[in-house]
């Protein structure tokens, strides 16, 4: 019978790995007695650490447990690597040569700062609200799937110590992980964050290759079998698992070229430019030069996707000649998605079980990590005033254990949220799409020269993400959430027109076409085919937002300067 717990051995290796990795962050935290060197490191962090600590945020759980089921799920193949391979290397490049010349020309903390200097104070505390909700909301998404990873390999633990507590399996293991990420984050701000990144990097490579392995040693034909049988998959494509274009013009598939090129490039701008979970580590450069390297070297990322999706292929060939023992099927049953460590807790040999273990443990605690100094940094210093170094940094030290805190419930009520979605991975990018366009647009009201001040984007903005939401949500109880957040925005329009400044007539009813535009899309944007219900893919979620944002943030704000006195300035 199969033991759905972890071999000592297997304990032993992790154990080794989080004590290796636990003194490589101590060894390499330095001084933190100064804010600077809390959050920035100091801004003398060699650009190949930061390069690395950006793939294994950018990789975390979510990549290394839900891409392999997306490519062994029925009529999974590789077209989700059309993002990857198209969208998000071209948003590094333009990352790269437009946005980071423009953060380094002053020393900031976060692209928020960078808007706040051109559009005013409002907006930075806009955009700090903005991150904190998409943040949460993306974050929470992949230490939930995490969690469920560590259900399915210390099942026999997890629910004992259940039955003793009433605390739900689940429960203690986003506990464990919170714990770990909120201990080593404390350790030594983000110099602790980049380099202990750079050993989980190093970590979850090598646990894909593993997995591939012991996929293959139980394999006859080896590694040649696994690309046999995944070529021969024709129901995912005319290359089998293996099909990588999709050439479908349909707005509500996700993984197409279409998508790739132009959904992918334009949210991958918003995602590595204006996200501080990315931005922040681009920061810590010592100068413009090594932040540019840092972004586009990241591209590397995609081979590791590769590798992953690999892994998929494999799980398909193995289980179409092994079979899932009884506690195995039932838990596969119950969320598919846990497809990979099912395999790892039921296929492969003790150690090496380990150390796949560890690679995603170093996936899920790089994302908690990032996401826990990132929301700090903005929060402290959007909302606090300027104080001391030394109260600063312990300011900073307990926004970390808040934000620890509330990130593992958040967690606990993604559970939720992943029945509307085909996979957790769907889950966790849609999650984010909800506010980072109007991160987005907020950069290019501030960066291009369009003459406008932030008045307008603190009204574009919350109207970016409810028409977002418009767009997503067509239930009976979308339509209350919507009515809601439109009343809340009228009243307070109509309060600041009275007590502030009367608004022109114009921007009134401007304002109110953009009302009245997401009521629309929430009751009639969707289509029917074939029956059934179609709406927009995630990747266009960030277009969006940002279209909304820009367009309304621009004619409901104020101009500055004539356009000439710009252009020539």
């Amino acid at each position: 019978m199969i033991s759905y717990s972890l071999t000592p051995i297997d304990w032993l290796v992790i154990a080794f790995y989080l004590g290796f990795t636990t003194w490589l962050g101590a060894k390499f935290a330095g001084k933190q007695s100064t804010i600077r060197e809390y959050f920035l490191a100091g801004r003398k962090l060699p650009w190949y650490a930061v390069s690395c600590s950006i793939i294994a945020t950018e990789i975390s759980a979510i990549t290394f447990v839900a891409v392999p089921f997306v490519v062994f799920n029925t009529g999974g193949n590789y077209t989700y690597l059309q993002l990857g391979l198209i969208g998000t290397i071209l948003a590094r490049v333009i990352v790269g040569y437009w946005l980071v010349p423009a953060y380094y020309k002053k020393e900031i903390y976060s692209p928020y700062d960078y808007m706040e200097n051109q559009l005013g104070s409002g907006v930075r505390s806009m955009t700090t609200v903005l991150f904190t909700i998409g943040g949460m909301l993306a974050q929470s998404a992949r230490v939930y799937l995490t969690a469920e990873v560590l259900v399915v390999v210390m099942h026999d633990q997890l629910s004992a110590l259940g039955q003793a507590t009433g605390v739900s399996p689940l429960g203690w293991a986003i506990l464990l992980i919170g714990v770990i990420s909120v201990v080593w984050t404390l350790m030594g701000g983000m110099s602790t964050v980049v380099w202990t990144d750079v050993m989980l990097f190093f970590a979850f490579v090598m646990g894909a290759i593993v997995a591939i392995g012991m996929i293959a040693y139980q394999l006859d034909g080896g590694l040649l079998q696994i690309v046999r049988m995944g070529w021969s998959a024709k129901e995912s494509g005319s290359w089998g698992k293996f099909t990588f274009f999709d050439f479908s013009i349909s707005p509500n598939k996700a993984y197409t070229l279409w998508a790739a090129a132009i959904a992918s490039t334009w949210g991958g701008v918003g995602s590595y430019g204006t996200c501080q979970l990315m931005a922040q580590r681009m920061f810590c450069c010592k100068n413009e030069r090594d932040a540019r390297f840092a972004i586009i070297g990241s591209s590397v990322s995609i081979v590791v996707t590769a590798l992953l999706m690999f892994v998929g292929v494999g799980l398909y060939a193995f289980y179409e000649t092994h079979s899932l023992s009884d506690v195995g099927q039932t838990l596969y049953l119950q969320k598919p998605d846990r497809i990979f460590p099912i395999f790892i807790i039921e296929a492969v040999i003790p150690g090496f079980k380990g150390f796949i273990i560890a690679g995603i443990f170093a996936a899920a605690i790089s994302s908690f990590m990032g996401i826990l100094t990132a929301l700090s940094q903005t929060v402290m210093t959007a909302f606090f005033p300027p104080t001391t170094d030394q109260k600063s940094v312990f300011l900073g030290r307990m926004l970390v254990i808040f934000w620890g805190v509330v990130l593992c419930a958040m967690a606990y009520v993604a559970e939720a949220a992943s029945a509307f979605y085909p996979s957790i991975l769907d889950l966790a990018l849609a999650m984010a799409g909800y506010t980072t366009g109007a991160l987005l647009a907020g950069f290019f009201l501030a960066f291009l020269p369009v003459n406008v001040d932030g008045k307008g984007f603190l009204w574009s903005a919350p109207l970016s993400v409810l028409t977002v939401f418009a767009t997503v949500w067509h239930q009976e109880w979308s339509h209350t959430v919507c009515l809601l957040g439109a009343l809340i925005l009228i009243a307070a329009w109509c309060l600041h027109h009275i007590k502030v400044e009367a608004k022109s007539k114009e921007q009134t009813l401007i304002f109110l076409i953009g009302i009245a535009l997401m009521f629309w899309l929430n009751i009639y944007g969707f289509w029917i085919v074939d029956g059934k219900t179609q709406i927009l893919a995630f990747p266009w979620y960030i277009p969006l937002g940002s279209l909304t944002a820009f367009t309304f943030g621009y004619l409901l704000g104020e101009q500055k300067m004539p356009v000439y006195s710009t252009l020539l300035k």
